[in-house]
């Protein structure tokens, strides 16, 4: 069974990236979600433009870009991935009977968050988030934003009360980073391990006190 990628219109197209190269590389199959936001918000980042008829050149072309925008950083196989338009309310992830493993919504914008938190569905991301909480599936939410107000701060505890777990979209440095593509894939491996799948994105705390000063290596 898939797992839902749902990409927001948050900034952090990098941190899906990552989550989407993982997913691949573990022999995950992904059903994908992208927003009308988060087109606009990808183009602004990395200068590719999503198109429907193209979806799939321009999702190879995304996901071979390292964070700090240099193409073709990374070789990825899309093969494994079904996409599905935003706005197609009719599609698979729109209904309870359709069989995913559950969802990850990475970057999860405060509109997003919102949305999922109220129980609307405006488009197919927000649909397929609350088919998702009412079957009781895993829902991971990649919030990014800062500073947070008072009311995104009570619908991620709502999200929170439904079942969902929220990740925020916060890097660590204990694990040696050295470069912006390590405190991506910081951010991409906490989600993955919300959801319970295997990766080697970052170095793990091994109770060491200056394991990440002495090299960063992944491990």
């Amino acid at each position: 069974m898939p797992w839902i990628v749902g990409v927001s219109g948050a900034s952090g197209t990098p941190y899906a990236a990552a989550v989407l190269r993982a997913l691949l590389a573990a022999g995950e199959a992904v059903d994908l979600v992208v927003s009308r936001a988060s087109r606009l918000t990808l183009l602004d980042e990395t200068g590719i433009a999503f198109r429907d008829a193209h979806w799939q050149d321009d999702l190879r072309t995304w996901l071979a870009r390292g964070a700090d925008g240099k193409p073709g950083t990374f070789d990825v196989d899309v093969s494994g991935v079904r996409y599905w338009p935003a706005g197609d309310l009719a599609a698979g992830p729109s209904s309870g009977s359709y069989p995913v493993r559950g969802m990850l919504i990475v970057p999860a914008s405060t509109a997003c968050v919102a949305g999922v938190a109220l129980g609307l569905s405006k488009d197919l991301l927000q649909r397929a988030a609350s088919v998702t909480l009412k079957e009781r599936r895993t829902l991971v939410v990649a919030v990014r934003e800062t500073p947070l107000n008072g009311q995104t701060l009570r619908q991620l505890v709502a999200l929170d009360d439904a079942g969902a777990t929220v990740v925020p979209a916060s890097p660590a440095f204990y694990a040696g980073a050295t470069h912006i593509q390590d405190l991506v894939d910081f951010v991409a491996g906490r989600v993955l391990d919300a959801a319970g799948i295997g990766h080697g994105l970052y170095r793990r705390w091994r109770g060491e006190l200056g394991g990440g000063a002495a090299g960063g290596q992944q491990g």
